[in-house]
């Protein structure tokens, strides 16, 4: 018994995570997987800056919390096209590519943030009080999204 669990403590520990960016113009939603790939679990929302300073964040995230793979939520129009934002993300999406030797995964995000929405307003949280949280709990339903995709 004692050698499973230090081998399932050790396959757990060499598992990178996956994380998830919900890009916006002033703001990123973050969140990561749980090393198993089940839960996603939302990190915060980083205000942005410059593109230098930006890339300078997401390495250092990619390094502490050891992540194999970035996902990132591309806003499609409603009838599934490319519009302009979602061509400002994949601009965006191309610059973490150059900084980041890390596979960049793109996800529908249609939705995301009116689910966030809907999350809060059954928890009963006022507007003013969810805002802060918007970001990070968009981040966090594009990546369970992904996640739960992945394991069919």
């Amino acid at each position: 018994m004692f050698s499973f669990v230090l081998e399932t403590k050790y396959v757990y520990n060499n598992v990178m995570r996956i994380l998830c960016l919900d890009v916006g113009d002033k703001k990123i939603g973050i969140s990561l997987s749980d090393p198993t790939h089940c839960i996603a679990q939302g990190l915060k929302v980083y205000r942005r800056n410059s593109i230098k300073s930006d890339m300078n964040e997401f390495k250092q995230i990619v390094a502490e919390h050891e992540v194999g793979e970035i996902v990132i939520g591309l806003p499609k129009d409603l009838n599934g096209s490319l519009g302009k934002k979602a061509q400002e993300v994949m601009g965006f999406a191309e610059e973490i590519k150059k900084a980041i030797s890390v596979p960049v995964t793109y996800w529908d995000e249609r939705f995301s943030t009116n689910e966030a929405h809907r999350i809060f307003d059954m928890a009963e949280v006022t507007h003013k009080k969810r805002r802060p949280f918007l970001d990070v709990m968009a981040s966090q339903i594009i990546l369970q999204g992904y996640l739960d995709a992945q394991k069919r």
